[in-house]
């Protein structure tokens, strides 16, 4: 059987792997900001509507 590839399978292979070099990339930025997040021990609360004592302001205080 005689397999012939054409060049637009060629383009095709480069832009896959563009494509996922790209995608790959995006997921070790996101991985490594949230290490960093994790590691620094910021404040991981998000506003979810609801009032906390951490968000409040002390009036006695200031804090």
């Amino acid at each position: 059987m005689i397999k012939v590839e054409h060049e637009l399978h060629g383009r095709r292979f480069g832009r896959n792997v563009g494509l996922g070099l790209s995608l790959a990339g995006l997921v070790v930025i996101v991985l490594l900001l949230t290490v960093v997040k994790v590691t620094r021990g910021s404040n991981m609360e998000a506003f979810d509507h609801s009032v906390r004592p951490s968000m409040t302001v002390d009036e006695e205080t200031g804090n």
